[in-house]
């Protein structure tokens, strides 16, 4: 599915290529044929689930019954202060920039962006849902620089929607 991004990409000039350090997502930005250009970005790293990585949701709810990773955290892992600093360091850095950014990151960490990026509290990333190879496309309301909107949000290959969103700037 990343190699179908590769022609729609090669339209579009960026400016940065940001990818994770992981290797799911480093290799979807190799496939999409932007790993050439891309730089590992520690924030856009998945969420770190400490104690809990490898086990399933229901697993860590036979254990801690109402748990939500996006509320509690994970012990030894990532605790929500920590991933909210995370995508506001990284929204810091983003809004500093010019023209189309693309970023590789991963589903549990792209919900916290999405959520952050448009002034949301971290813990209702929950209520984004992300697949796979997707695209999302964050920027700016034209006539409104200030003002943070996602223009397209879990676009996949195939969906037969486009890249850019009017006076579009930055990406997911």
């Amino acid at each position: 599915m990343a190699r179908q991004l590769a022609p729609m990409f090669k339209s579009i000039d960026f400016s940065l290529v940001l990818t994770s350090p992981h290797l799911r997502a480093r290799a979807t930005c190799d496939a999409s044929g932007l790993g050439a250009t891309a730089e590992q970005e520690p924030d856009l790293a998945e969420w770190d689930y400490g104690e809990y990585e490898g086990l399933r949701t229901g697993e860590i709810l036979a254990r801690r019954l109402g748990w939500n990773v996006l509320e509690d955290g994970c012990p030894g892992g990532e605790m929500p202060a920590n991933g909210g600093a995370r995508a506001d360091r990284l929204i810091a850095r983003l809004c500093h920039l010019s023209g189309h950014v693309a970023l590789f990151s991963h589903g549990r960490f792209g919900r916290v962006l999405a959520a952050r990026w448009i002034g949301l509290p971290l813990a209702q990333g929950q209520h984004f849902a992300i697949d796979s190879v997707s695209i999302s496309i964050f920027g700016f309301k034209k006539g409104h620089p200030q003002r943070r909107v996602i223009w397209l949000w879990n676009a996949t290959v195939g969906s037969g929607l486009g890249m850019e969103g009017p006076g579009s700037r930055g990406a997911q």
